[in-house]
């Protein structure tokens, strides 16, 4: 009782420590593992730079009948890659974005998504949303090279999130839409607060960010990265 008797209250971090030992053993894993010792699981916190979901018939639309999208380079999370098609985008000032990358497997809604100051550039009021949420946002015109689509909504400010196991969620005792705070340690140190738990058994711990936040924080050169509550 010493470890949580604190004075007249309650040691919540030893609470927290404890439950997440019996968290850990009723999922099957040791409970010497991350986080009952003290140790995070492993994180990865990567930049997620501008791109676009598309729709299997507007992927025809833009590139072709029969059109398929083609692996330039897996992403982190299993299935996801970047393809070889890009697009242009062009905002309501005719303003231009060229050599917009399409993120894969196709989806079954358009999406667009882009860091602040792409929006600016584009000249688009962009809210910040979570994937997905796509309901009053700006549209856009998307150009392929063989036609062109007019996008009604979908153009979105990604917010900030965490993709993770349920394990990983009970490890850091958070469930899905949660809030966490991401703390980099560097030449730029900083904590973004606001990174939404987006929690899902086929994803892998990974953090998103947009290219204005990673440079902000000068994430390619950072020291150390810490996700916590």
């Amino acid at each position: 009782m010493s470890a949580i008797a604190k004075g007249s209250g309650v040691d919540r971090a030893a609470i927290e420590q404890m439950v997440r030992q019996v968290v850990r053993q009723r999922l099957g894993l040791p409970v010497s593992g991350p986080r009952a010792d003290g140790h995070a699981p492993k994180l990865l916190v990567n930049i997620s730079a501008r791109h676009m979901h598309v729709t299997e018939q507007d992927l025809e639309t833009l590139f072709g009948p029969g059109a398929k999208l083609t692996v330039l380079k897996p992403l982190y999370q299993e299935g996801h890659f970047a393809s070889e098609q890009t697009v242009t985008i062009i905002g309501p000032r005719h303003r231009t974005i060229t050599n917009l990358r399409i993120l894969g497997p196709c989806r079954k809604d358009n999406q667009i998504e882009l860091a602040f100051t792409d929006a600016i550039a584009m000249g688009i009021d962009v809210p910040v949303r979570m994937s997905g949420n796509v309901q009053g946002t700006p549209g856009c015109i998307v150009l392929g090279p063989k036609g062109y689509i007019e996008m009604k909504q979908g153009v979105i400010r990604a917010q900030r999130h965490v993709h993770m196991h349920p394990t990983e969620a009970a490890l850091y005792g958070v469930k899905n839409g949660d809030a966490l705070k991401l703390r980099v340690d560097g030449s730029c140190p900083m904590v973004f607060e606001g990174v939404i738990a987006r929690v899902d058994p086929a994803v892998k711990l990974e953090v998103h960010l947009d290219t204005d936040e990673g440079n902000a924080c000068d994430l390619m050169n950072a020291k150390s990265v810490e996700l916590f509550k």
